[in-house]
């Protein structure tokens, strides 16, 4: 056999190893070739659908077909577990249907897979506030305050998370920068003039509640609010005056107890003592009610001459039952030993 014949291998234009492994990498691209994009296209393709699903599932919400469009947006999370829109479509749903532990997870998860939303961010901090669980919500309204730092509705869940955990200082930034940004938003106004109480700031807390007052009308909390500052501040008559307000629309054992306090602290006694009593009939194991009635009979026994025991014994009485409600009233049991 000719020499050039016995020396030809298969396949025949290659006769050296570095021709071989340059075969051998070459059939290795072809796999990838083959095979990898087909993959890449496979994913492509679930992401698309998983697209498709998440907009179904805006149509369906939008229609007001919650457990449709909730439906839609787990199948998309099914078909492409790595897409936020879906765990926020999800999230969403989950929010209005009260389900606020699975909403926060949902938005949780959104806002792990794409850093950058706000809305995931936002929506987190927002169901970890409504559960009440203010550290994680704080955190969740830092990263959303970093995306957007002039939303007024950041600011203002922010400011109001710091406060519920006792946190004025770290509040109160953002609290003034809700009010700067929405001058016209009541429940701004409020919180600010909320941390400026607490830093004992009333001043500036009384010109807050005044201007909610302005927008929001008689609402109950900063009537409430508005008559503990003008306590602090001494302002006994205008207390008495707020608090006449908050009676008309808010008829409860606490407003009549401050109310009793307000008349006390303005010499009107009867109506003090009416007003405590009103308390006690809505709440009888209300303690401080209890002691203002106390403290109203007491006084109106030790300043007329006549000395009614009944009216003595009556006192006595009350701050009895309100020591048993509370035995750590040091003042209460130095009225008792004093005059029982």
């Amino acid at each position: 056999m000719n020499q050039r014949v016995k020396n030809l291998r298969f396949p025949f234009y290659l006769s050296s190893p570095s021709e071989r492994r340059a075969l051998a990498l070459s059939a290795l691209l072809l796999l990838a070739f083959l095979f990898m994009p087909g993959c890449m296209i496979l994913r492509g393709g679930r992401r698309a659908v998983a697209r498709q699903e998440v907009e179904q599932g805006h149509q369906l919400a939008a229609r007001g077909l919650t457990d449709e469009a909730l439906a839609a947006f787990e199948k998309a999370i099914e078909t492409s577990p790595r897409l936020a829109e879906a765990y926020l479509g999800a999230a969403q749903i989950y929010q209005v249907k009260g389900d606020y532990e699975t909403a926060a997870e949902a938005y949780g998860k959104a806002a792990q897979l794409r850093p950058s939303s706000f809305d995931a961010h936002f929506g987190q901090g927002l169901m970890l506030q409504l559960l009440e669980r203010f550290s994680e919500a704080v955190r969740a309204y830092l990263r959303a305050v970093q995306l957007k730092p002039y939303d007024g509705p950041t600011n203002l869940n922010l400011a109001t998370s710091y406060l519920r955990l006792g946190e004025a200082r770290q509040a109160l930034p953002y609290a003034e920068r809700a009010v700067s940004l929405d001058p016209g938003n009541g429940a701004a106004h409020m919180n600010l003039g909320a941390v400026y109480t607490e830093l004992k700031r009333y001043d500036e807390a009384l010109y807050e509640y005044e201007a909610a007052l302005g927008i929001l009308g008689p609402d109950p909390q900063v009537l409430r609010n508005l008559a503990e500052t003008q306590d602090r501040l001494e302002m006994y008559e205008d207390m008495y005056e707020t608090l006449l307000k908050l009676a008309k629309i808010d008829p409860g054992a606490k407003t009549f107890e401050r109310l009793g306090y307000a008349c006390f602290k303005t010499r009107r006694y009867n109506a003090a003592l009416a007003s405590f009593e009103s308390a006690v009939r809505i709440d009888p194991d209300y303690v401080a009610a209890l002691n203002g009635v106390g403290v109203c009979l007491l006084n109106q026994y030790l300043m007329s001459e006549s000395k009614d025991e009944k009216i003595h014994q009556r006192a006595i009485d009350m701050l009895r039952r309100s020591l048993q409600l509370n035995q750590n009233q040091p003042q209460i049991l130095n009225l008792l030993n004093l005059y029982g």
